[in-house]
């Protein structure tokens, strides 16, 4: 059936009137930002084709984000990027990247629905919904946006770094893509936290420091 919009419904039974849906982009790749957007519809909304971001063609999405930027009442981006990711780990960055999100929304929100992550840091009424983006509209709409605009980076990257592929995979750790990790090693964008990439970092660390097979004869 899609999402529909009975969370905002019931939340705006409860009297709040800016419920904005969040969600992100880009929890599972190996290289990248996490990308989230928090998305305020207009009540009784009502989007041709939305859904959760997964279920749809590139060509549907492009549709449907054009249509969310064009009908909404806020929509906010934040990303957290890859030093972020490998220093705080991908749930506090992508937290992270959740909360920046809600403050560009302007005029600010009164209720949050989260596709599945809990922030306790925010200072308006939060509801998570385990898979929010198949059943809330408003999580549906800004795992679109969010979706978009990482796609939309990662084309950009790939003009950038070719040799690794990030158009077609957009980081994901795809056979292609893993194939060109080992054959050219991480680049800036890869996370070194990830383990791929990490056993890449450290086979070539291995190697690097490797003893001249004269001296390793001479230890034996």
């Amino acid at each position: 059936m899609g999402p529909t919009q009975e969370f905002e419904r019931v939340a705006r039974l409860c009297g709040y009137r800016r419920i904005a849906g969040i969600d992100e982009a880009g929890r599972g790749p190996l290289a990248g930002p996490v990308v989230a957007a928090a998305v305020i519809l207009p009540s009784r909304c009502r989007l041709l084709g939305i859904n959760d971001s997964k279920q749809l063609s590139a060509k549907d999405r492009e549709q449907v984000y054009a249509a969310i930027l064009e009908r909404a009442v806020g929509v906010g981006i934040g990303s957290a990027d890859v030093a972020e990711i490998d220093q705080l780990n991908i749930l506090e960055a992508t937290r992270l990247a959740m909360r920046r999100a809600v403050d560009q929304l302007a005029p600010p929100p009164d209720y949050l629905l989260i596709d599945a992550v809990s922030i306790p840091e925010f200072h308006v009424p939060t509801r998570p919904i385990i898979k929010g983006d198949c059943l809330s509209v408003s999580i549906a709409a800004a795992s679109i946006i969010a979706k978009v605009t990482r796609d939309r980076l990662m084309a950009k990257y790939h003009e950038t770094f070719p040799e690794y592929g990030f158009l077609s995979h957009k980081g994901y750790g795809t056979a292609e893509h893993l194939e060109r990790l080992a054959r050219h090693g991480p680049c800036p964008i890869h996370r070194r936290t990830f383990s791929p990439v990490q056993g890449v970092v450290m086979s070539a660390t291995k190697m690097e420091y490797a003893p001249p097979e004269s001296q390793r004869l001479f230890e034996l």
